[in-house]
C-alpha cells in the first residue's frame, strides 16, 4: 500500500475547513458572496438570505476565522468578499483526504 497519511496540521486545517461548511446557511452564505458583484453588507446578506442579523453575523464570524471571506470595514459598516485563493484550495483538500493526488494546474 503506497498510501500516504496526510500530516496533523493539514488534518486539523481540513477539519475546520469542513466544519465550517457544514452549516447550509454558511453554504448559502458563501455562495452569495461568491455570485455577487462585489462587496456586500451584513445587511445585503440578511436582505438576499432571509436570516436575521445576528445569525448572519455568526456565520461570518465563523467564514471570516477560516479565512473564507475577508471583511473590510468601511466607516460604521463591513463589507464581505470571498477569498478566492483559500476557497480554491477546498477541493484539494477533499482529494488529500481522499488520498487521491491534487489536481494540477
Amino acid at each position: 500500500m503506497n498510501a500516504r497519511l496526510i500530516d496533523r496540521d493539514a488534518a486539523e486545517t481540513y477539519a475546520t475547513w469542513f466544519k465550517a461548511l457544514s452549516d447550509p446557511t454558511r453554504v448559502q452564505i458563501l455562495n452569495l458572496l461568491a455570485v455577487a458583484d462585489g462587496p456586500m453588507t451584513v445587511g445585503e446578506i440578511v436582505d438576499r438570505t432571509k436570516v436575521g442579523q445576528s445569525t448572519v453575523s455568526h456565520h461570518l464570524k465563523i467564514l471570516s476565522d477560516v479565512r473564507f471571506v475577508f471583511r473590510e470595514r468601511q466607516g460604521t459598516s463591513a463589507h464581505y468578499t470571498v477569498n478566492v485563493a483559500c476557497v480554491a484550495c477546498f477541493p484539494s483538500a477533499a482529494d488529500a483526504v481522499m488520498g487521491r493526488p491534487a489536481p494540477t494546474a
